[in-house]
């Protein structure tokens, strides 16, 4: 898709691929898949997979299945041990993070909410920040001149968290009793642990990557894609996402189709009586200290299954590293066990 079309016919083009069949989703997968490495041939590059969790482990199965053969990376030290032990078995190289994760959030702050709103977070915990029109945007959605003097809900915080996070600009809002957070929060425990390493890897390498990127998992991968299509070759960055217009049923589909190993975190595969494919166990992971989308997750939620797979690391965040203080900080349960909640079936 051209990057001089306009957003809106991006998004419709994603819409109608998203709504082909399964099985011309899977061939659509194989041309771009196919596509992109004739490209890098032609560019004297080498390519990669980028692996982590479940949709990238099917995506490594599915490059293999249709003759593609790329070395696969990951810092997996990051990921839950069933996903370490399906790395191994599967011959992922695994590369280190550039910083460790207590490192991370002891300097730089919780990742919590958000991406994109902890960025904004990390805004707002800076006293007499340089950046007063942006901190005026994310405080009231108002713009400056740059932006026109428009409102714009897009780069102003909810005020749900406003109200948490925005105390050191409260006379911005003086309708909301904004407080100040006793911790940090900040975005940057991707770049570090995971996007730098892979990063060099790559440059060292001269390799560009395939990702397990899906457009139906919403907020900022699913603009990327709309934006840039599944294959994107860029000045500073150039991939590819086979899987762009694939939905959680077409991932867990073709999982089923090669036979995939499902790490024991997400349990297993099964079908629902309407017909809907599901994991038993968890839906998505990710570090075991990251608390990207914690607040609208159902219990148990991820730090539940922490408890559950290995109660002393899931002590030293919650209590040593101060994850508990974030949770009671923007409302959600951790120190109680689900089954202990009033009128909930445990899942354990």
């Amino acid at each position: 898709m051209s990057n001089n079309l306009s957003f809106s016919y991006k998004r419709s083009v994603m819409a109608q691929k998203q709504s082909l069949p399964y099985n011309a989703k899977v061939i659509h997968a194989e041309l771009r898949a196919r596509e992109y490495e004739t490209w890098a041939a032609q560019n004297e590059k080498n390519t990669h997979v980028s692996v982590g969790g479940l949709d990238s482990i099917v995506l490594l199965a599915f490059l293999r299945n249709i003759g593609i053969n790329p070395p696969a990376i990951s810092v997996s030290s990051l990921e839950d041990k069933s996903i370490q032990a399906v790395h191994t078995e599967m011959g992922v190289i695994s590369i280190r993070p550039i910083k460790s994760k207590v490192s991370v959030i002891k300097e730089y702050g919780f990742p919590v909410v958000s991406k994109s709103k902890a960025s904004k977070i990390e805004h707002l915990q800076k006293i007499d920040s340089p950046k007063q029109t942006y901190i005026h945007a994310i405080m009231t959605g108002k713009m400056g001149k740059q932006g026109g003097y428009k409102h714009s809900d897009k780069i102003k915080l909810p005020d749900k968290w406003l109200k948490l996070f925005g105390g050191n600009y409260a006379e911005k809002r003086p309708d909301l009793d904004c407080k100040t957070a006793p911790f940090k929060v900040s975005d940057k425990c991707c770049y570090w642990l995971k996007e730098k390493p892979c990063d060099d890897w790559a440059a060292q390498y001269n390799s560009v990557p395939y990702l397990g990127l899906m457009a139906s998992e919403h907020g900022q991968r699913e603009l990327g894609l709309i934006k840039n299509g599944c294959n994107y070759y860029g000045k500073a960055v150039t991939r590819s996402c086979p899987f762009a217009i694939f939905t959680r049923q077409d991932l867990l589909q073709l999982a089923l189709d090669l036979s995939v190993k499902v790490p024991a975190i997400y349990g297993t595969i099964e079908r629902k009586e309407d017909g809907q494919l599901y994991t038993t166990r968890a839906q998505r992971t990710g570090c075991s200290m990251c608390g990207f989308g914690i607040h609208v997750e159902k219990r148990p939620h991820r730090f539940d299954r922490l408890r559950e797979d290995n109660l002393k690391e899931w002590e030293y965040w919650m209590r040593e590293i101060g994850w508990g203080e974030v949770l009671d900080w923007i409302g959600i349960e951790w120190e109680n066990e689900p089954h202990q909640i009033a009128g909930q079936q445990s899942l354990y």
